[in-house]
This record gives structure tokens, C-alpha cells and sequence, in this order.
């Protein structure tokens, strides 16, 4: 789960990039509200995740695991929800695995997994892991809109927080999806709720005050101290991604709005308690391609 980049900030707040490694940081970026296509998002998001990797890691690592699959900051978990139903010896796809942990644990399972991913800088952490722990998952670095798989080549894909928000056709990446699943394959995917775009990511009380139009879809955009796109989100509404997964041929079977777990005390960026027992944090989309 690659959940979470940058707080949205008010748009006077700068952030600081600077988590080292031989890439170096990123110095200071700032909330700019710019156009970004596909293209742009594309060269900003390898960039941040690339320079970002290593500190990504280090504040979330231990939640994520090293082989386990976490839809969501309420911290549900694939062995309990089974929204992917039978992996044995099915051949899966992963789209923007991160470090992935969630391959690792459909390995585990018995399923034959593919994961990819557009930053080097996270698939290195992947292999280093997967080295630790000796569980071996074929890696790619690709874009999610342009899929290196030939059609009908999974019988289920799938992305914990990965690459959906990071791009800017997402309809296109809905197509690619059903490009490459077999007929009855399923494709399951976790993102921010599209409501929390009203709201400022903030954990406690400030991040209860609704700041923005749930109908804007400008993309949330960071740009460095040269004015170029460093980090780029995109919104869409929940009938945006509706209408992108039927264009594409693809049935919705569910969409989960996971509660906040009772005793769970656990904040990650946006998400906390405080926030989570008002309004839904993550949706998951659960499709399926006819068969």
C-alpha cells in the first residue's frame, strides 16, 4: 500500500522533501493550483516516490509489513475481507505495489504474482525485502496506463492505494485493467474516500471543516523551488469512478466503505480516530470483468 503522500496544506504552507539516499532531496515544494496531464504527473510522481522511499518507509514500514495485504489505514487486512476470493494458483497483477508487501503475501498464498511499479527507488525497496525475507516476486517498473502485459494475461489485479489517484486518465487506466484480465478476472482497488477532497488532511479537529468543493476537480498539486510539478493527486467523485470502470466494460460487484476498527488508535497522514468514526476514510472498488 503506497498510501498518502504529502498533507494537502493550505496553499502558504511549504513542505520540506529531504528523506537523503544518493538521489538527494527534494528541498522545499509548495501547493501550487496548476494543470497537470498525464505526462507531467507522470515525470512529478517517480520523481517524489523515487526521493520520498526511503523516508515513506521508515514512518510507515512497520504497519505495512513485510508480506501482508492492508487495504487501508482502518487496517483491513485481505485474510479477513477476502475481496480477491480464491488466490491459490491464480495469477495475479499488482498495480503501484510500492515495496510490496501485499505481492509477497499472495505468494504466500499460493497465487502467482506480478507487481509493478513507476518509482525505482520503491521497487528497490520491494527487491531488498523480498531478498530479506526470501519471498521473490517478479518486479516491473512501468506506468499504469501504458501496461507491459499482453491481453488476458491475469486472472485478477489489484491496487492498495497505488497508482488510481496518481494519474491523470484514470479512465484509461480502468481500460488497461480490463485489457489484461481474463473473462470472470477481478479487479479491486482502495483509494482516499473521494469525500476527504472536502476536507483538510489534518488528523484532529481542523481536518473536520469542509474547505473545498467535493465537485472540483482540479488535481492537488506540489511544485518545486523551480515552479515544476513535484507531486501530483488527482479527485474524482464517486460517480467519476463508477462511470470509468462500466466505460471500460467492467461490472461493479461492491464498494467497500471500511468503519473505523473500535479500539484502533492508529493515525496515518489524514486518517485517525477522531475523523474515522464521523465520515469514511477509503473506498474500495470491487469489479469484475464479464465473463
Amino acid at each position: 500500500m503506497t498510501a498518502s503522500g504529502p498533507s494537502h496544506p493550505l496553499p502558504t504552507d511549504p513542505i520540506t522533501v529531504d528523506p537523503g539516499g544518493s538521489a538527494g532531496g527534494l528541498g522545499e515544494t509548495r501547493p501550487r493550483r496548476v494543470p497537470a496531464d498525464q505526462p507531467a504527473s507522470r515525470r512529478a510522481n517517480r520523481r517524489w516516490w523515487d526521493h520520498d522511499a526511503d523516508a515513506y518507509h521508515l514512518e510507515h514500514g512497520e504497519f505495512l509489513g513485510e508480506a501482508d495485504l492492508v487495504w487501508c489505514p482502518e487496517n483491513l487486512r485481505e485474510e479477513d475481507v477476502h475481496l480477491l476470493g480464491d488466490v491459490r494458483g491464480r495469477r495475479i497483477l499488482e498495480v503501484g505495489c510500492g515495496s510490496a508487501p501485499c505481492a509477497r503475501w499472495l505468494v504466500r498464498q499460493g497465487a502467482r504474482v506480478v507487481a509493478f511499479d513507476l518509482s525505482a527507488g520503491m521497487l528497490r525497496h520491494a527487491r531488498e525485502t523480498g531478498d530479506r525475507i526470501a519471498v521473490q516476486v517478479p518486479l516491473v517498473q512501468a506506468d499504469a496506463c501504458e501496461l507491459p502485459f499482453a491481453d488476458r494475461s491475469f486472472d485478477a489485479v489489484f491496487s492498495a492505494f497505488g497508482a488510481v489517484p496518481f494519474v491523470a486518465d484514470s479512465a484509461l487506466l480502468m481500460r488497461e485493467v480490463a485489457r489484461v484480465l481474463r473473462p470472470g478476472g477481478r479487479w479491486v482497488f482502495s483509494v482516499t474516500h473521494p469525500m476527504r477532497w472536502i476536507f483538510l488532511d489534518d488528523p484532529g479537529p481542523a481536518g473536520l471543516t469542509a474547505v473545498q468543493s467535493y465537485f472540483d476537480r482540479s488535481p492537488y498539486v506540489e511544485v518545486d523551488q523551480d515552479g515544476v510539478p513535484a507531486y501530483v493527486e488527482h479527485h474524482r467523485t464517486l460517480g467519476d469512478r463508477v462511470r470509468e470502470i462500466t466505460a471500460a466494460g467492467l461490472r461493479l460487484v461492491d464498494v467497500v466503505e471500511p468503519m473505523w476498527p473500535e479500539g484502533f488508535d492508529g493515525v496515518w497522514g489524514q486518517w485517525s480516530a477522531e475523523r474515522g468514526e464521523i465520515f469514511p476514510g477509503t473506498a474500495i472498488f470491487v469489479t469484475e470483468l464479464p465473463g
